[in-house]
């Protein structure tokens, strides 16, 4: 699986862009440190375990990976309930950010549903190299 063809990591990994950037307005224009570590560790987490889902070395573990990002939407959520809350973030800047974790959750919901019902559907062999060149950063 190409990662660059993936629309499920590249979900995440603007998912965890938006979170570090939420990260950054919270700690320098609200002053928030324990809360905001949290949403932003979580929350980009998913990318993470994404992109080693995709890099897994089984296909149990391609399960596993994508179970753990399955976990850290949830945990996202929470953390994002918690700032609401709390008054750290609007109503409406939760529910802008919580609906794309929401989808994110979906679709690792999905993933790991359809992997735990098709035994069949894992891949016994997710990649067989590693890229020859590392990915251009913008």
């Amino acid at each position: 699986m190409s990662q660059a063809g993936d629309p499920v990591t590249e979900k995440a990994k603007l998912f965890a862009i938006r979170m570090i950037r939420l990260y950054q307005h919270l700690t320098e224009k609200k002053r928030e440190f324990v809360l905001s570590k949290q949403v932003l560790r979580s929350g980009t987490s998913i990318g993470a375990n994404r992109t080693e889902a995709v890099y897994a070395y089984s296909g149990k573990d391609f399960l596993h990976k994508n179970e753990i990002a399955l976990g850290e939407c949830a945990e996202t959520l929470y953390w994002l309930e918690l700032l609401q809350a709390t008054g750290y973030i609007t109503g409406e800047q939760s529910t802008s950010i919580s609906n794309d974790c929401v989808e994110l959750l979906k679709l690792f919901t999905s993933i790991v549903k359809t992997l735990k019902t098709n035994n069949d559907s894992l891949p016994t062999q997710v990649r067989e190299s590693v890229p020859d060149e590392a990915p251009s950063l913008p």
